[in-house]
């Protein structure tokens, strides 16, 4: 059987060639619905099935987008991803995935293999400041989103949300609470970092305790990210003699591991220690109590992660912009109450 062309489709349909390209494409021309509907019918009669690689191979790009995320078991950058996937999806577009586990030579691999197939952009979710990836981008003609995080080394157009507000809101939260202090679970081997979140989730609540007038001297823990580990930490730190009476934690993910520590020390929550997280995984509805965290708008970022990565008008690798960090697209944290900070 002859291989069926868009020319057959086009026949059939009663069009040209190229109004079947804007079907298939979804673009960059509008169709009218009822020739869209012919172009559609005709394709499903004939079964025509679009060369995908032939069309790579013609414009140097694919229907591809590049994502690569820290851990995609994590339930934020999971959720993160499906976000990604879901607005991708809207735009025809597909999600390739890559996770760099925090290394920076895993970021470099991904980057390297995406950008090698011709993906039409990369969103990035960065582990932090990295050279290798910095260089690696430049030295693609790409564009390249950065969501969720914007490190210092990388510039270029940047989606995230209010991490120091929303970890204000949070820690504030708990002190109205009448604690006399908050301790806070930052990441491993906290430093002032230029957007890095866990960093400016640090710096949210030191701000909010040092406008209160308490001390944040003795009361910032090192913690991993996971809840496995944030949980062995915290079954020392919360069957210490100086048990802290309420916890910010950095992530949800920890907040988890902090609520599973005190259940298994028979420590009542919220009655002897008030827990809040950042993120506001699904996960967090369901914990016992149920976990007061700060929320961003996912399902928006991740739109706008697209929609920019997508945007013929974003910058490509090496052609720097002037006013350094005027393009990051910046999100309203929200505080959501639940029953872990001592609400009803």
């Amino acid at each position: 059987m002859a291989k069926v062309t868009r020319d057959d489709v086009a026949r059939l349909a009663g069009t040209s060639t190229a109004v079947v390209s804007y079907v298939i494409n979804n673009g960059p021309r509008p169709v009218a619905p009822a020739t869209r509907e012919r172009v559609l019918a005709a394709i499903k009669e004939l079964g025509y099935r679009p060369d995908r690689v032939a069309q790579a191979m013609a414009s140097r790009r694919t229907d591809l987008i590049g994502m690569i995320v820290p851990d995609a078991r994590q339930p934020f950058f999971g959720e993160m991803a499906h976000a990604v996937e879901q607005a991708a999806a809207e735009r025809g577009k597909m999600v390739l995935v890559g996770n760099s586990d925090y290394r920076g030579e895993r970021e470099v691999h991904y980057l390297r293999a995406f950008l090698g197939m011709r993906v039409s952009g990369l969103i990035l979710v960065a582990q932090g400041p990295s050279e290798g990836a910095a260089a690696e981008i430049d030295a693609w003609d790409a564009r390249v989103v950065l969501l969720h995080e914007r490190p210092e080394s990388i510039d270029d157009v940047a989606v995230v949300t209010d991490d120091i507000g929303g970890a204000q809101l949070a820690t504030r939260h708990l002190l109205e609470h009448g604690h006399p202090y908050v301790a806070c679970l930052g990441g491993v081997a906290t430093t002032p970092s230029v957007g890095d979140p866990v960093a400016d989730h640090v710096e949210g609540w030191r701000r909010a305790m040092l406008e209160s007038g308490r001390s944040v001297e003795g009361r910032l823990f090192e913690a991993p990210y996971n809840r496995y580990e944030a949980y062995t930490l915290a079954l020392g730190l919360l069957a210490g003699p100086q048990r802290p009476p309420a916890v910010f934690c950095s992530t949800d993910d920890q907040a988890i591991g902090v609520l599973r520590a005190a259940r298994e020390l028979r420590i009542d929550v919220p009655g002897e220690l008030a827990v809040a997280g950042f993120d506001d995984v699904k996960e967090a509805g369901l914990t016992d109590p149920p976990l007061t965290t700060v929320s961003s708008d996912r399902p928006a970022m991740a739109r706008a992660a697209v929609d920019l990565v997508l945007d013929d008008g974003l910058r490509v690798a090496g052609a720097r912009r002037d006013g350094g960090w005027g393009r990051v697209r910046q999100f309203p944290s929200a505080l959501i109450v639940r029953q872990s900070c001592g609400c009803a």
